[in-house]
């Protein structure tokens, strides 16, 4: 259990990179090469095409394991550290709204619920009389 958690830990940490990436792309203060870069790297990941094709066992996989990686982290060294850090805090700040719109949208579902129930009482009552 403590691999996967680990695991999961991991891809939350890069999901969060990503994001964080991708908004320092779109900052002004980042250079034309980083963005030219991370599309690159980016196409490089979507794209159907790969230099070593997936059907080839293990090697399929190594350059998506090794080349993507690199590109992000050459792409994360050509960003300036101020704007990685204000994209990461900008990540950070979404992941909290999230978690408090969880809540907000909790408490609107179970008010609905209730007003579903005392309708459904309701309608119960005078069909019956």
């Amino acid at each position: 259990m403590g691999v996967l958690a680990e695991l999961k830990g991991h891809a939350r940490a890069l999901k969060a990179e990503t994001h964080a990436l991708l908004i320092a792309c779109n900052d002004p203060r980042t250079p034309w090469y980083a963005r030219a870069l991370a599309l690159t790297v980016i196409g490089y990941l979507a794209s159907p095409i790969d230099l070593v094709p997936d059907f080839i066992p293990i090697i399929g996989y190594l350059d998506d394991l090794i080349l993507v990686p690199l590109g992000i982290k050459m792409v994360l060294k050509l960003i300036p550290p101020e704007v990685m850090a204000e994209s990461r805090a900008r990540v950070a700040e979404e992941q909290e709204r999230k978690s408090n719109n969880w809540v907000a949208g909790s408490v609107v579902i179970a008010i609905w619920l209730m007003l579903t129930g005392w309708l459904a009482l309701w309608l119960k009552r005078i069909l019956h009389h």
